[in-house]
Order: structure tokens, then C-alpha cells, then sequence
């Protein structure tokens, strides 16, 4: 059994998709006012409610503050002209680490150091923002607790943990650059290929990670190689200002379209010229809102979040992303 998302796609059961008969919000109901079908994310983060010839996408939120976008349809075209890239599990391998880093945050809430999160965990605690992260452990795992006092423990813990990796000690493994990242990364220079740094992570978590990357690769310094980076911004704490970052980041569009938009000047009518990479389910859905072809990086949870759909293709390794992209180049369908 198939359906259709307009603009998204033909999909089956297999799709990871879930078919609802209500929106969450209580706002749409298949068979009312045109509805004809709205189907979920595997992990209920985004619901599509379909209409004839046009779906909207309605993102949740953890904080009370979800929102509508249309689906544009994408088709990837050559040139390629730029690459929006994600940090965290894309180029760089870390997100055990500030699932750790999570995982610490909820014992320290709990006064259990024995704490310990599941597996089903995973997809709710990595790729969003740190308060949807905390948010949703609070919700599980200690109702009742303050974000505040959570978002203390958490910085509070990762202070700690950057400084110590940041004077060559910490935790072992956290941060290490994807393999064929570097081979990858030049090679789209040599295409002539704008990079874009894409990113849910706070300033102050983002940039020491990819600044470690580039000490591994002997690549010089990250703000001198890509053509712009686009994180979550600053945290707002007591007696200081924050910058947006904590209702905006993805499965929400707008990280990726300020990277392309404005960091990279390139057009809203030349979007299919542009591709996103993304090893979790929360940032292929923020690619595919914005308004660009996805290409799925294996490894995250892209597979268990049920939002593979929303990928134009699907790679097992950066030498598979350069390939998908220049078979777009030669204008072969995906």
C-alpha cells in the first residue's frame, strides 16, 4: 500500500512514516476540510497534513512553541553550488559524547550517578536543541524539575568537560573527525563548491569540536576553510543575554536557511542547486523545510527517528556523498 505526500513523495509502510487521523494539535482531521491524509515522523516530531496539491509540516516543541511551514518540492539539480553541512555525527563524530554529557545532566537532576538512558532514548536527545533535550529527560525521568536548574547542571558538566578536553584531557574519543571528511572537504573545493557549517549546537560546545577536527586533520583554522558556520548562537543565563537558538534549531528550518541565504548568498529560486547532510532525523527535516535536497549520512538516527523519507539519497560514507553529488552535476536522477 502506497500514499502521496504532495511535494514530499510517493511512500509505503516501509517509509518510517505513521499514518494519523488527527494532527497533534487537534487543528486538522483527515476527511475535514480537504484533508485527505496526515502522516508523522516515526519519532513524532514532524506531521505532515496533506491536502490535494499542498502539504504543510507541523513541528512540535517541547517548550510549548511548535509551528506550521509549507513542504516546498525539491529536485536536486547541477550544478551543485553549495553543501550545507552538520557538526555533530556528520563531520564530526560526537554525539555519544553529548548524549553523555545529557545522560550526566539527568543524574546530577535525579542525585543518581548510577543513571543511566536507553536505547529509545537516543533520538529525543540528540539533534535538537539542549532544552528539548533536557526537556524531554525531565518529562521521563524526574517531572517536576526546573529547565533552569537542569540547563545549570548542563553547563555546569560540559564547562568542565571542554576545558579538560580543550588542555588535552577529558573524556576519550569525544571528538573525532569523520572518516574521509578531509579528503571530502577539499575535493569540494576543488569543485568550487560553497561549505556551509550547519549546526544545533551552542557557540560554546560547536566551535571547540570542529577546532579539534582541524588540529586532528592538520587543516589549519575552520573559520579560515568554510564559506560560513551557522550555530545555535550564545545560552542565555543569569545576568547576561542569549542569542535565538533554543526555539528555533532544527527540525526547524531556519538554521539551514540563514546558512544558505545569507552566509552563502545564494537565492531562494536556486535552493535545488544546493544539498544538506545530515546524519539525524531531526536536521534531515530541517534541510528538507528549508527547502533543500537532503542527503541522508549513515550513522545517526535518521533510520530510527522513521525520517529517511524526507532524503533525496542516502550515503554510507563521504565517498558516496561525492559521488551523489556529481551524479547531480551529470543531471542523473537519484
Amino acid at each position: 500500500m502506497t500514499f502521496h505526500i504532495p511535494d514530499l513523495g510517493v511512500f509505503d509502510e516501509n517509509s518510517g512514516l505513521k499514518s494519523l487521523d488527527y494532527c497533534s494539535d487537534g487543528n486538522y482531521k483527515v476527511g475535514e476540510n480537504g484533508v485527505d491524509g496526515i502522516y508523522a515522523t516515526g519519532d513524532g516530531k514532524v506531521e505532515f497534513i496533506c491536502w490535494k496539491n499542498h502539504t504543510l509540516a507541523y513541528v512540535l516543541s517541547a517548550l510549548g512553541y511548535p509551528a506550521y511551514y509549507p513542504v516546498k518540492p525539491v529536485k536536486p539539480e547541477g550544478p551543485i553550488k553549495a553543501v550545507l553541512m552538520d557538526l555533530d555525527g556528520t563531520s564530526v563524530r560526537s554525539e555519544s559524547f553529548w548524549i553523555w554529557i545529557i545522560e550526566q545532566t539527568t543524574a546530577s537532576l535525579l542525585g543518581d550517578p548510577e543513571f543511566k538512558l536507553s536505547k529509545e532514548d537516543e533520538p529525543f536527545v540528540s539533534g535538537h536543541s539542549v532544552s528539548e533535550h533536557l526537556q524531554y529527560c525531565i518529562d521521563k525521568y524526574c517531572p517536576g524539575e526546573s529547565l533552569e536548574r537542569a540547563r545549570d547542571f548542563y553547563f555546569e558538566h560540559t564547562h568542565r568537560e571542554m576545558e579538560e578536553i580543550m588542555a588535552g584531557r577529558g573524556k576519550e574519543g569525544a571528538f573525532t573527525p569523520s572518516e574521509g571528511l578531509r579528503e571530502f572537504l577539499y575535493e569540494l573545493k576543488a569543485m568550487n563548491v560553497k561549505i556551509g557549517l550547519v549546526t544545533s549546537g551552542l557557540y560554546e560546545k560547536a566551535w571547540p569540536e570542529i577546532l579539534s577536527a582541524f588540529r586532528t586533520l592538520d587543516m589549519g583554522r575552520p573559520e579560515d576553510f568554510y564559506d560560513c558556520a551557522i550555530t545555535a548562537g550564545y545560552p542565555l543565563r543569569k545576568g547576561g543575554t542569549g542569542t535565538l537558538g533554543e526555539l528555533s534549531p532544527k527540525p526547524h528550518p531556519w538554521l539551514y536557511a540563514e546558512a544558505a541565504t545569507v552566509g552563502l548568498g545564494i537565492p531562494e529560486s536556486d535552493r535545488n542547486h544546493v544539498v544538506g547532510i545530515e546524519d539525524s532525523g531531526a536536521g534531515a527535516a530541517s534541510i528538507r523545510l528549508a527547502g533543500f535536497p537532503t542527503i541522508g549520512y549513515a550513522g545517526g538516527n535518521i533510520n530510527a527517528s522513521g525520517t529517511r523519507a524526507l532524503c533525496s539519497a542516502y550515503c554510507e560514507s563521504f565517498s558516496d556523498v561525492l559521488a551523489t553529488i556529481k551524479k547531480i552535476n551529470e543531471s542523473k536522477d537519484l
